[in-house]
Protein backbone atom coordinates (compact mmCIF):
# COMPACT_ATOMS: atom_id res chain seq x y z
CA UNK A 1 0.00 0.00 0.00
CA UNK A 2 0.90 3.52 0.26
CA UNK A 3 3.11 4.48 2.51
CA UNK A 4 1.54 7.90 3.04
CA UNK A 5 -2.06 7.22 2.57
CA UNK A 6 -2.49 3.70 4.22
CA UNK A 7 -4.32 2.40 0.68
CA UNK A 8 -3.20 1.75 -2.34
CA UNK A 9 -3.68 4.48 -5.16
CA UNK A 10 -6.45 3.77 -7.27
CA UNK A 11 -5.34 4.27 -10.53
CA UNK A 12 -6.96 4.34 -14.50
CA UNK A 13 -5.45 3.74 -18.54
CA UNK A 14 -6.02 4.94 -21.16
CA UNK A 15 -4.69 2.83 -23.86
CA UNK A 16 -3.64 -0.64 -23.35
CA UNK A 17 -6.14 -2.70 -25.14
CA UNK A 18 -6.50 -6.25 -26.72
CA UNK A 19 -2.41 -6.70 -28.01
CA UNK A 20 -0.87 -3.87 -26.82
CA UNK A 21 2.38 -4.35 -25.77
CA UNK A 22 3.49 -1.16 -23.65
CA UNK A 23 0.07 -0.46 -21.75
CA UNK A 24 0.95 -4.46 -20.53
CA UNK A 25 4.40 -3.59 -19.11
CA UNK A 26 2.99 -0.54 -17.42
CA UNK A 27 0.03 -2.52 -15.79
CA UNK A 28 3.06 -5.13 -14.41
CA UNK A 29 5.08 -2.23 -13.70
CA UNK A 30 2.28 -0.37 -11.61
CA UNK A 31 1.20 -3.71 -9.85
CA UNK A 32 4.94 -4.49 -8.73
CA UNK A 33 5.27 -3.05 -5.50
CA UNK A 34 1.56 -3.63 -4.35
CA UNK A 35 0.97 0.44 -4.10
CA UNK A 36 -1.54 0.90 -7.11
CA UNK A 37 -4.72 -0.59 -8.14
CA UNK A 38 -6.10 -0.83 -11.36
CA UNK A 39 -9.63 0.28 -10.89
CA UNK A 40 -10.91 1.67 -14.71
CA UNK A 41 -10.12 2.29 -18.28
CA UNK A 42 -10.34 3.45 -21.77
CA UNK A 43 -8.44 0.97 -23.22
CA UNK A 44 -9.36 1.32 -26.87
CA UNK A 45 -10.92 3.60 -29.00
CA UNK A 46 -13.76 0.48 -30.38
CA UNK A 47 -15.92 -0.03 -27.56
CA UNK A 48 -16.18 -4.04 -27.82
CA UNK A 49 -12.14 -4.14 -27.45
CA UNK A 50 -12.45 -1.70 -24.83
CA UNK A 51 -15.02 -4.40 -22.86
CA UNK A 52 -13.30 -6.81 -23.48
CA UNK A 53 -10.25 -5.74 -22.07
CA UNK A 54 -12.01 -4.75 -19.00
CA UNK A 55 -13.18 -7.90 -18.58
CA UNK A 56 -9.83 -9.88 -19.07
CA UNK A 57 -8.81 -7.62 -16.60
CA UNK A 58 -11.49 -8.19 -14.06
CA UNK A 59 -12.71 -4.66 -13.63
CA UNK A 60 -16.03 -3.34 -12.57
CA UNK A 61 -18.42 -2.92 -16.52
CA UNK A 62 -19.86 0.36 -14.85
CA UNK A 63 -15.92 1.61 -15.07
CA UNK A 64 -15.18 0.94 -18.54
CA UNK A 65 -15.05 3.91 -20.71
CA UNK A 66 -16.31 4.35 -24.41
CA UNK A 67 -13.67 7.41 -24.16
CA UNK A 68 -11.59 9.14 -22.30
CA UNK A 69 -13.34 12.19 -22.08
CA UNK A 70 -16.40 9.81 -20.38
CA UNK A 71 -13.51 8.44 -18.06
CA UNK A 72 -12.42 11.63 -16.57
CA UNK A 73 -15.94 13.20 -16.14
CA UNK A 74 -17.36 10.33 -14.64
CA UNK A 75 -14.56 9.80 -12.53
CA UNK A 76 -14.24 13.53 -11.20
CA UNK A 77 -17.98 12.91 -10.24
CA UNK A 78 -17.39 9.89 -7.92
CA UNK A 79 -15.70 11.88 -5.56
CA UNK A 80 -12.84 11.25 -3.20
CA UNK A 81 -13.33 8.43 -1.88
CA UNK A 82 -14.25 6.23 -5.23
CA UNK A 83 -12.43 8.06 -8.16
CA UNK A 84 -8.90 7.05 -9.68
CA UNK A 85 -6.59 9.05 -8.12
CA UNK A 86 -4.00 8.87 -11.10
CA UNK A 87 -4.18 8.37 -15.10
CA UNK A 88 -2.04 6.35 -16.90
CA UNK A 89 -1.58 7.35 -20.67
CA UNK A 90 -0.43 4.51 -23.08
CA UNK A 91 -2.09 5.79 -26.17
CA UNK A 92 -0.02 6.25 -29.44
CA UNK A 93 1.49 9.93 -28.94
CA UNK A 94 -1.25 11.99 -30.69
CA UNK A 95 -3.53 11.12 -28.18
CA UNK A 96 -1.04 11.99 -25.22
CA UNK A 97 -1.90 15.74 -25.23
CA UNK A 98 -5.73 15.81 -25.12
CA UNK A 99 -5.67 12.76 -23.02
CA UNK A 100 -3.36 14.51 -20.45
CA UNK A 101 -5.28 17.60 -20.55
CA UNK A 102 -8.56 16.28 -20.23
CA UNK A 103 -7.45 14.41 -16.59
CA UNK A 104 -5.54 17.36 -15.52
CA UNK A 105 -8.40 19.48 -15.88
CA UNK A 106 -10.30 16.76 -13.07
CA UNK A 107 -7.50 17.16 -10.60
CA UNK A 108 -6.36 13.83 -11.78
CA UNK A 109 -2.38 12.83 -11.94
CA UNK A 110 -0.93 11.54 -14.73
CA UNK A 111 1.40 8.72 -15.49
CA UNK A 112 2.16 9.22 -19.29
CA UNK A 113 4.19 6.94 -21.82
CA UNK A 114 7.19 8.92 -23.80
CA UNK A 115 7.32 11.39 -25.74
CA UNK A 116 4.70 13.97 -23.88
CA UNK A 117 3.29 14.61 -27.05
CA UNK A 118 3.90 15.44 -30.77
CA UNK A 119 4.47 19.47 -30.98
CA UNK A 120 6.65 21.58 -28.10
CA UNK A 121 3.51 24.23 -28.30
CA UNK A 122 1.65 21.04 -26.78
CA UNK A 123 4.38 20.28 -24.21
CA UNK A 124 4.26 23.85 -22.99
CA UNK A 125 0.71 23.31 -22.33
CA UNK A 126 0.67 20.37 -19.93
CA UNK A 127 3.52 21.89 -18.19
CA UNK A 128 1.43 24.84 -17.36
CA UNK A 129 -1.20 22.96 -16.54
CA UNK A 130 0.73 20.87 -14.07
CA UNK A 131 1.81 23.67 -12.55
CA UNK A 132 -1.65 25.61 -12.08
CA UNK A 133 -3.53 22.77 -10.94
CA UNK A 134 -0.53 21.17 -8.61
CA UNK A 135 -0.25 17.82 -9.85
CA UNK A 136 2.16 15.48 -10.42
CA UNK A 137 2.53 14.45 -13.85
CA UNK A 138 5.29 11.55 -14.27
CA UNK A 139 7.14 10.78 -17.90
CA UNK A 140 7.77 7.01 -18.26
CA UNK A 141 11.60 7.41 -19.80
CA UNK A 142 12.09 4.00 -17.72
CA UNK A 143 15.80 4.27 -18.51
CA UNK A 144 16.74 6.55 -15.75
CA UNK A 145 14.86 3.71 -13.59
CA UNK A 146 17.80 1.31 -13.56
CA UNK A 147 19.48 1.26 -10.29
CA UNK A 148 22.86 1.14 -12.65
CA UNK A 149 22.10 4.30 -14.29
CA UNK A 150 21.44 6.24 -10.85
CA UNK A 151 24.89 5.05 -10.11
CA UNK A 152 26.50 6.19 -12.83
CA UNK A 153 24.79 9.53 -12.54
CA UNK A 154 25.87 9.56 -9.02
CA UNK A 155 29.65 8.95 -9.79
CA UNK A 156 29.17 11.74 -12.61
CA UNK A 157 27.61 14.05 -10.30
CA UNK A 158 29.93 13.20 -7.40
CA UNK A 159 33.07 14.60 -9.36
CA UNK A 160 34.29 10.57 -9.77
CA UNK A 161 34.97 11.44 -13.70
CA UNK A 162 36.50 14.85 -13.56
CA UNK A 163 35.55 17.24 -16.49
CA UNK A 164 33.47 15.64 -18.63
CA UNK A 165 35.22 15.52 -22.23
CA UNK A 166 32.91 13.34 -24.73
CA UNK A 167 29.67 11.58 -24.57
CA UNK A 168 28.22 8.48 -26.88
CA UNK A 169 24.73 7.08 -26.73
CA UNK A 170 23.16 4.70 -29.21
CA UNK A 171 19.88 2.89 -29.62
CA UNK A 172 20.38 0.83 -32.72
CA UNK A 173 16.87 -1.70 -32.94
CA UNK A 174 16.39 -3.62 -36.40
CA UNK A 175 12.64 -4.08 -36.14
CA UNK A 176 11.92 -1.93 -38.73
CA UNK A 177 14.40 -2.98 -41.06
CA UNK A 178 11.45 -3.73 -43.76
CA UNK A 179 8.61 -2.01 -44.88
CA UNK A 180 6.47 -3.94 -41.50
CA UNK A 181 3.75 -1.02 -41.45
CA UNK A 182 2.95 -2.33 -44.67
CA UNK A 183 1.67 -5.75 -43.54
CA UNK A 184 -1.00 -4.39 -40.74
CA UNK A 185 1.76 -4.62 -37.86
CA UNK A 186 -0.17 -1.97 -35.28
CA UNK A 187 3.20 -0.61 -33.52
CA UNK A 188 4.95 -0.28 -36.73
CA UNK A 189 2.22 1.65 -38.44
CA UNK A 190 1.17 4.24 -36.26
CA UNK A 191 4.78 5.10 -35.80
CA UNK A 192 5.11 5.57 -39.40
CA UNK A 193 2.38 7.67 -39.55
CA UNK A 194 2.70 11.50 -39.30
CA UNK A 195 -0.67 12.30 -38.20
CA UNK A 196 -0.14 9.81 -34.73
CA UNK A 197 3.50 9.53 -34.37
CA UNK A 198 4.31 13.70 -35.08
CA UNK A 199 6.68 15.50 -37.27
CA UNK A 200 9.31 12.45 -36.05
CA UNK A 201 9.61 8.66 -36.44
CA UNK A 202 12.88 7.31 -34.95
CA UNK A 203 13.78 10.17 -32.73
CA UNK A 204 10.71 10.71 -30.99
CA UNK A 205 10.54 6.87 -30.36
CA UNK A 206 14.06 6.57 -29.34
CA UNK A 207 16.04 9.47 -29.58
CA UNK A 208 14.00 10.83 -26.92
CA UNK A 209 15.55 7.93 -24.73
CA UNK A 210 19.00 9.17 -25.93
CA UNK A 211 18.27 12.53 -25.05
CA UNK A 212 17.08 11.68 -21.71
CA UNK A 213 19.40 9.54 -20.65
CA UNK A 214 22.40 11.87 -21.21
CA UNK A 215 20.78 14.57 -19.81
CA UNK A 216 19.97 12.29 -16.57
CA UNK A 217 23.85 10.98 -15.90
CA UNK A 218 25.80 13.99 -17.32
CA UNK A 219 23.63 16.70 -16.24
CA UNK A 220 25.35 18.83 -19.45
CA UNK A 221 23.27 20.81 -21.51
CA UNK A 222 23.53 20.97 -24.78
CA UNK A 223 24.17 23.60 -26.85
CA UNK A 224 23.95 22.84 -30.56
CA UNK A 225 23.11 19.55 -32.64
CA UNK A 226 23.99 18.96 -36.25
CA UNK A 227 21.81 16.13 -37.58
CA UNK A 228 21.46 13.73 -40.64
CA UNK A 229 17.86 11.88 -40.88
CA UNK A 230 17.42 9.58 -43.39
CA UNK A 231 14.45 7.06 -44.53
CA UNK A 232 16.67 3.84 -45.69
CA UNK A 233 14.24 1.56 -46.24
CA UNK A 234 12.87 2.92 -49.74
CA UNK A 235 9.23 4.27 -49.85
CA UNK A 236 8.93 4.85 -46.27
CA UNK A 237 7.46 8.61 -45.48
CA UNK A 238 9.04 8.93 -42.05
CA UNK A 239 12.80 8.82 -40.09
CA UNK A 240 14.15 5.45 -39.21
CA UNK A 241 17.54 6.43 -38.96
CA UNK A 242 19.19 9.58 -37.15
CA UNK A 243 23.01 10.66 -36.41
CA UNK A 244 23.13 13.47 -34.43
CA UNK A 245 26.62 15.21 -33.22
CA UNK A 246 26.32 17.05 -29.95
CA UNK A 247 28.26 20.38 -28.77
CA UNK A 248 27.59 20.33 -24.77
CA UNK A 249 27.68 23.64 -23.02
CA UNK A 250 31.28 24.02 -21.03
CA UNK A 251 33.03 22.42 -24.25
CA UNK A 252 32.10 18.32 -24.25
CA UNK A 253 31.25 16.25 -27.62
CA UNK A 254 29.00 13.72 -27.92
CA UNK A 255 27.71 11.57 -30.48
CA UNK A 256 23.77 10.40 -30.76
CA UNK A 257 22.60 7.65 -32.36
CA UNK A 258 18.66 6.40 -33.25
CA UNK A 259 18.24 4.15 -35.21
CA UNK A 260 15.09 1.17 -35.76
CA UNK A 261 17.27 -0.24 -39.25
CA UNK A 262 20.05 -1.53 -37.14
CA UNK A 263 19.61 -5.49 -38.95
CA UNK A 264 19.84 -8.03 -36.39
CA UNK A 265 19.96 -5.24 -33.36
CA UNK A 266 17.27 -5.67 -30.59
CA UNK A 267 17.24 -3.12 -28.16
CA UNK A 268 21.00 -2.11 -27.91
CA UNK A 269 20.61 1.11 -25.59
CA UNK A 270 23.87 2.18 -24.61
CA UNK A 271 25.85 5.08 -22.85
CA UNK A 272 29.70 6.00 -22.85
CA UNK A 273 30.60 8.75 -20.55
CA UNK A 274 34.46 10.07 -20.72
CA UNK A 275 36.32 12.74 -17.91
CA UNK A 276 39.30 13.62 -17.21
CA UNK A 277 40.00 11.18 -14.39
CA UNK A 278 37.42 8.11 -15.43
CA UNK A 279 34.82 6.73 -17.87
CA UNK A 280 32.02 4.46 -17.86
CA UNK A 281 29.86 2.44 -20.26
CA UNK A 282 26.37 1.33 -19.23
CA UNK A 283 24.43 -1.54 -21.37
CA UNK A 284 20.72 -1.78 -21.62
CA UNK A 285 20.69 -5.01 -22.38
CA UNK A 286 22.94 -6.29 -19.28
CA UNK A 287 21.02 -3.35 -16.92
CA UNK A 288 22.60 -5.13 -13.58
CA UNK A 289 26.17 -3.95 -14.78
CA UNK A 290 28.25 -0.50 -14.89
CA UNK A 291 31.77 -0.49 -15.99
CA UNK A 292 33.99 2.20 -14.46
CA UNK A 293 37.21 2.87 -16.63
CA UNK A 294 40.79 4.18 -15.28
CA UNK A 295 43.59 5.13 -17.37
CA UNK A 296 46.02 3.91 -14.58
CA UNK A 297 44.04 0.82 -12.71
CA UNK A 298 41.76 -1.98 -14.11
CA UNK A 299 38.57 -1.35 -15.10
CA UNK A 300 36.37 -1.92 -12.60
CA UNK A 301 32.78 -3.76 -12.44
CA UNK A 302 29.97 -2.56 -10.30
CA UNK A 303 27.05 -4.72 -9.96
CA UNK A 304 23.09 -4.04 -9.11
CA UNK A 305 22.27 -4.53 -5.58
CA UNK A 306 26.01 -4.88 -3.96
CA UNK A 307 26.16 -2.78 -0.64
CA UNK A 308 28.83 -0.32 -1.80
CA UNK A 309 26.32 1.22 -4.41
CA UNK A 310 24.97 4.97 -3.88
CA UNK A 311 21.57 5.55 -1.95
CA UNK A 312 19.51 6.28 -5.03
CA UNK A 313 20.95 2.85 -6.71
CA UNK A 314 19.97 1.04 -3.76
CA UNK A 315 16.58 3.11 -3.48
CA UNK A 316 15.68 1.35 -6.99
CA UNK A 317 17.07 -2.12 -6.15
CA UNK A 318 14.33 -4.79 -5.23
CA UNK A 319 16.61 -7.96 -5.31
CA UNK A 320 20.30 -9.43 -3.98
CA UNK A 321 23.34 -9.37 -6.23
CA UNK A 322 22.72 -12.07 -8.68
CA UNK A 323 19.13 -11.67 -9.01
CA UNK A 324 18.88 -9.95 -12.01
CA UNK A 325 15.92 -6.66 -12.63
CA UNK A 326 15.34 -4.80 -15.59
CA UNK A 327 12.84 -3.35 -17.65
CA UNK A 328 9.50 -3.88 -16.15
CA UNK A 329 11.35 -3.23 -12.52
CA UNK A 330 13.32 0.38 -14.47
CA UNK A 331 9.23 1.41 -15.28
CA UNK A 332 8.29 -0.06 -11.80
CA UNK A 333 10.60 2.47 -10.10
CA UNK A 334 9.01 5.55 -11.82
CA UNK A 335 5.35 4.04 -11.00
CA UNK A 336 6.85 3.62 -7.47
CA UNK A 337 8.64 6.95 -7.14
CA UNK A 338 5.18 9.27 -8.34
CA UNK A 339 3.27 7.21 -6.45
CA UNK A 340 4.69 8.20 -3.47
CA UNK A 341 5.04 11.83 -4.37
CA UNK A 342 1.74 11.63 -5.38
CA UNK A 343 0.60 10.08 -1.88
CA UNK A 344 2.57 12.39 0.50
CA UNK A 345 0.61 15.31 -1.19
CA UNK A 346 -2.64 13.96 -0.67
CA UNK A 347 -1.50 13.37 3.07
CA UNK A 348 0.09 16.80 3.20
CA UNK A 349 3.56 15.11 3.90
CA UNK A 350 6.64 15.26 2.52
CA UNK A 351 7.90 12.69 0.17
CA UNK A 352 11.56 11.11 0.75
CA UNK A 353 13.69 12.78 -1.27
CA UNK A 354 14.93 10.14 -3.23
CA UNK A 355 10.84 9.33 -4.46
CA UNK A 356 11.09 12.97 -6.75
CA UNK A 357 13.79 10.78 -8.92
CA UNK A 358 11.50 10.53 -11.93
CA UNK A 359 11.43 12.45 -15.16
CA UNK A 360 8.06 15.05 -15.34
CA UNK A 361 6.49 17.45 -17.30
CA UNK A 362 9.48 19.63 -17.51
CA UNK A 363 11.88 17.06 -19.20
CA UNK A 364 9.00 16.11 -21.28
CA UNK A 365 9.18 19.68 -22.99
CA UNK A 366 13.08 19.64 -23.49
CA UNK A 367 12.27 16.45 -25.28
CA UNK A 368 10.21 17.70 -27.46
CA UNK A 369 12.00 20.89 -27.61
CA UNK A 370 14.96 18.46 -28.72
CA UNK A 371 13.15 16.91 -31.34
CA UNK A 372 12.83 20.35 -33.21
CA UNK A 373 15.93 21.08 -33.09
CA UNK A 374 16.83 18.31 -34.37
CA UNK A 375 14.03 18.49 -37.24
CA UNK A 376 15.33 22.07 -37.99
CA UNK A 377 19.37 20.99 -37.89
CA UNK A 378 18.97 18.42 -40.58
CA UNK A 379 16.09 20.40 -42.98
CA UNK A 380 18.87 23.13 -42.98
CA UNK A 381 22.01 20.79 -43.14
CA UNK A 382 23.84 22.88 -40.55
CA UNK A 383 24.16 23.44 -36.71
CA UNK A 384 21.07 24.43 -34.65
CA UNK A 385 21.23 25.71 -31.52
CA UNK A 386 19.54 24.23 -28.31
CA UNK A 387 20.85 25.96 -25.42
CA UNK A 388 18.84 28.29 -22.96
CA UNK A 389 15.40 26.44 -23.32
CA UNK A 390 13.28 26.44 -20.41
CA UNK A 391 9.51 25.58 -21.08
CA UNK A 392 7.27 28.64 -20.99
CA UNK A 393 4.65 27.71 -18.87
CA UNK A 394 3.30 31.19 -18.30
CA UNK A 395 1.79 30.91 -21.78
CA UNK A 396 -0.26 27.84 -21.38
CA UNK A 397 -3.85 28.20 -22.75
CA UNK A 398 -6.31 28.05 -20.33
Amino acid sequence: MNPYLGRRLRYGMVGGGPGAFIGAVHRMAAALDGEFDLVAGAFASAPERARKQGRILGLDARRVYGSFEEMAETEAALGDGRRIDAVSIVTPNHLHHPVAKAFLGAGIHVICDKPMTTTLVDAEDLCGKVAAAGLTFALTHNYTGYPMVKEARHLVSTGRLGALRKVIAQYPQGWLGTRLEDSGHKQARWRQDPDRAGASSAVADIGTHVHNLVGYVTGLEIDAVFADLSSLVKGRVMEDDASMLVRFAGGARGVFSASQVSTGEENGLSLRVYGEDAGLVWRQEQPNVLEVLYPDAPRETRTRGSEYLSAPARHATRLPPGHPEGFVEAFANIYRCAGRVIGAGMAGAEADPLDHDFPNEEDGARGMHFIDCVLASAAAERWVGVAGYRPRVSEASP
